[in-house]
């Protein structure tokens, strides 16, 4: 629908925007969840075939599924932010969020994809009996994406810090005094 102010989404078309939102947002955060289950057990469990099963369960959900609730919780917000009179860099707190978004679905790809691989590795390694390291590097996103997640889910509902630019006309007057 057209306004003065551009092109807004419909209510009805708007809610259903956001329920999806809603649900890859809790997907994504529900396989971080579950990715820093696994890969804490791995790390703090003694027995190959814990540790051989955790990490081959990561190989098959970690990278791909979270990186398509990535998006999907992108493409939803981005339609959200364009129609809506939030806007898209129009407040804080949601350029904050898209650049949070943008970042975590980057470092799917580029950081965790391959610690996820190197784990995967490491397992078949252990489960045809070879020695090999244990991999470390998957303790960061078990604590670092979901404080992401959770500091985007609080942001979009506390709404902080306002406009990016204040509206033309809007400036404050200074009486000289």
């Amino acid at each position: 629908m057209a306004t003065g102010q551009g092109w807004r989404l419909g209510a009805r078309t708007r809610k259903w925007y956001l329920v999806g939102h809603i649900v890859s947002g809790a997907a994504w955060f529900g396989l971080d969840l579950a990715l820093g289950i696994l890969a804490c057990t791995a790390l703090l469990t003694d027995d190959p075939a814990v540790i051989v099963t955790s990490l081959q369960a990561l190989e098959f959900f970690a990278v791909w599924p979270m990186f398509t609730a990535s998006l999907l919780t992108l493409a939803t917000g981005v339609v959200l932010g364009l129609g809506s009179k939030y806007g898209l860099v129009r407040y804080w707190w949601v350029a904050a969020k898209l650049a949070v978004n943008v970042l975590m679905a980057v470092l799917i790809l580029v950081a965790l994809r391959p610690g996820v691989d190197a784990a995967a590795g490491y397992a078949r390694a252990l489960m045809a009996g070879e020695a090999a390291a244990r991999p470390v590097d998957l303790l960061y996103p078990v604590f670092v994406a979901p404080s992401l997640l959770l500091f985007s889910y609080l942001i979009a509902v506390f709404k902080p810090w306002g406009l990016l630019r204040r509206p033309v006309g809007k400036a404050l007057v200074h009486d000289g005094a």
